[in-house]
């Protein structure tokens, strides 16, 4: 059970308890009627103290069809931050008002350190390029989903990967069911990080292997994670445009891929996937989308113990 227990990163649940997750966001989608008053009289506190579409109204929406209410603001200027506010200050006052919070903060660790002044449970919604919990939520539904299964695949991530949260934290959810392997694919200058290969994959004894190599890469993948090149994360601009289009995936690339691959991408695109992919079937990260919302109702029923 996860009733009123903290999501700061994804190892914090089991894996049967993200199983049990799963199963419910599955019951959910397909009888969606059934859920629409679970979590009436609830209240979530949605704060954003850094620029979301998809995830801020995915939380939202989540809690919306649960029929629970939503309080919040979807940027830090809109909050009493731009007085000096400390953020465990913020916490201790909103958490006085709602039942759970939903927060994404830039700076890495804001969440954990929300959750210790936190009155009532705390989900992460992405600390910097430290941890997206239920992005990977949503990553790992998608995949069960579509595969069937979250285990023996060969997954590709390719792109940021240095400073990508959702890379990170997705690695870290895979990495816990057994056979998978990972293929990186980024520039040098923006390879996985060595706290994820070697507190993550080495522990875990588990294959990978780093190349620049896009196209000899693709035909070996079952899941190609695509990500773009993030420029917030970027202190000089001059590397943010010499990198941004260092991959991109297009029809004839996708053409050396397996015929049942699954392509993901956490969003907002810019142009690391040209708008052609769309049609392909193997074009995922729209159904990504919806997933990730189910993902959310099925979190929030479960902390709230309304599930």
């Amino acid at each position: 059970m996860v009733t009123g227990r903290h999501l700061i990163e994804p190892k914090d649940f089991s894996i049967e308890e993200l199983e049990g997750l799963f199963a419910l966001a599955g019951r959910m989608e397909e009888q969606p009627r059934e859920w629409r008053d679970a979590a009436k009289g609830k209240l979530l506190a949605s704060l954003f103290f850094e620029p979301s579409t998809r995830t801020r109204l995915s939380f939202e929406a989540a809690m919306l069809r649960l029929g629970g209410s939503v309080i919040g603001f979807a940027e830090p200027g809109s909050s009493s931050a731009v007085k000096g506010e400390s953020l465990a200050d913020t916490i201790r006052t909103v958490s006085a008002y709602v039942d759970v919070i939903a927060m994404r903060n830039p700076k890495e660790g804001a969440a954990l350190l929300a959750s210790r002044f936190s009155t009532v449970p705390v989900v992460n919604g992405g600390d910097g390029g430290h941890h997206h919990p239920t992005q990977t939520l949503t990553d790992l539904l998608t995949i069960r989903s579509l595969k069937g299964r979250t285990e023996g695949l060969t997954v590709g991530f390719c792109g940021d990967l240095k400073f990508g949260r959702t890379v990170h934290s997705l690695v870290q959810g895979l990495a816990r069911y057994p056979r998978n392997r990972f293929v990186f694919v980024s520039p040098p200058e923006l390879r996985i990080p060595d706290f994820v290969t070697k507190e993550i994959i080495d522990k875990g004894g588990i294959e990978y292997l780093e190349t620049e190599d896009f196209e000899k890469a693709l035909p070996e993948l079952d899941i190609l994670y695509m990500t773009r090149v993030q420029k917030e994360r970027f202190f000089n601009e001059e590397d943010y445009l010499r990198l941004k289009d260092s991959f991109i995936l297009d029809g004839a690339k996708l053409r050396r891929a397996k015929a049942d691959l699954a392509v993901l991408h956490p969003l907002p695109r810019v142009n690391e996937i040209a708008v052609e992919v769309d049609s392909d079937p193997r074009a995922a990260y729209f159904a990504q989308v919806r997933y990730g919302m189910f993902a959310r109702m099925a979190l929030f029923a479960s902390i709230l113990g309304v599930a």
